[in-house]
């Protein structure tokens, strides 16, 4: 799973990316694309590799692509901005980063600190860089129409369903308001329309405020949430013994990483089940509400194929009963149908035969 970071300059965005990948950012290199696969940290995981001892450890990954700030204040910064929206059209989520901090040091972004101000002109770019591609796709559908080939009956579907789109875009409403049923959402996915993605926003707030919720919630996110970046940032290089003292004099209870991950898996709705053995224990994400048999396939499309029963125990089962063996004394472990609805935590082996 995919993740874009974007926001105006001076908002903070590359110190949060580096915060939550551990890399720096080299001032004295142009500013780019960077790209970091971060593991997603999960004490469940930790407990089984505590038991098995295992000979490799394998925790779920989440892609963060940190994004150049770009000015939207004239022509040739809105420019910019679209052409990096082909890199997040590619991502699965969007977390925008902007500016709630007052610092006589950092210039602020069209003079002023006004974080709603800024996520708005956010939105508003995506909605015109999603009605940009809207309008080429009516164009040419309107010409595919007019022949009479096999593909001409979708087409006429989809025309209505882009003009529909354009009337939801030119509202200011998101491509999502304007989707009816799943061959629309299959349509518009393909497209990779942004204001059809879940958006994340992050306030990136001063000392003062690191520990109170965020400001307000925006309605175009799934979630807002607070942070200092810079401060996140010095977190992030601290040894673990240092890190929980400073969180607790800052009145927090985890670092951003943590927070920002759990917020991401939510937001595309997203969870984990669990493998464990001798030879690895391992997460694997997959959506919420995906049948047994599916999330087979995420292990290999043989076990799938040849899906027979999936082996489950809960993971506070497991741990209430120590391990597998007091899981199994106690009944906790059952076998379910290939259309049973896996669950977060939930520790399978699959059972298969091809």
């Amino acid at each position: 799973m995919k993740f874009a970071l974007i926001g105006p300059p001076q908002s903070g965005k590359s110190t949060l990316f580096d915060a939550v990948s551990g890399q720096r950012l080299d001032p004295t290199h142009a500013p780019g694309e960077r790209i970091a696969s971060v593991a997603v940290p999960d004490p469940r995981l930790d407990y089984l590799a505590e038991i098995y001892k295992p000979k490799k450890y394998t925790p779920a990954h989440l892609e963060f692509i940190d994004l150049p700030g770009v000015s939207l204040a004239d022509a040739h910064g809105q420019a910019e901005f679209r052409k990096a929206m082909a890199t997040v059209r590619k991502c699965d989520g969007i977390v925008m980063v902007v500016r709630a901090f007052e610092s006589d040091s950092v210039a602020a972004y069209r003079n002023r600190v006004n974080a709603k101000a800024d996520i708005d002109e956010l939105h508003t770019e995506l909605i015109f860089a999603d009605l940009e591609q809207v309008m080429n796709r009516i164009e040419k559908l309107e010409k595919s129409v007019l022949k009479p080939t096999k593909t001409r009956d979708a087409e006429i579907r989809e025309l209505a369903m882009m003009k529909r789109v354009r009337e939801a875009l030119e509202k200011e409403a998101p491509v999502s308001t304007a989707i009816h049923n799943d061959e629309e959402r299959g349509i518009a996915t393909s497209f990779g329309f942004l204001t059809l993605k879940p958006v994340l926003v992050v306030v990136n707030v001063g000392e003062s405020q690191v520990a109170a919720d965020a400001p307000f919630q925006h309605e175009h996110a799934r979630a807002t949430i607070a942070m200092s970046a810079e401060i996140e940032a010095e977190i992030a290089r601290l040894e673990d013994a240092d890190r929980t003292a400073f969180l607790a004099d800052l009145g927090l209870k985890e670092a951003a990483k943590l927070r920002l991950i759990r917020t991401c898996y939510d937001a595309v709705g997203l969870c984990s089940f669990l493998t464990c053995g001798e030879d690895e224990v391992r997460a694997w994400t997959i959506f919420r509400n995906m049948e047994a048999v599916e999330a087979a396939g995420k292990i290999h499309s043989d076990i799938q194929r040849g899906f027979i029963k999936a082996e489950v125990v809960a993971f506070d089962d497991l741990k209430a009963n120590k391990d597998m063996r007091g899981a199994k004394a106690a009944n906790k472990v059952r076998l379910e149908p290939k259309h049973y609805i896996v669950l977060d935590g939930d520790i399978i082996n699959f059972r298969f035969n091809v």
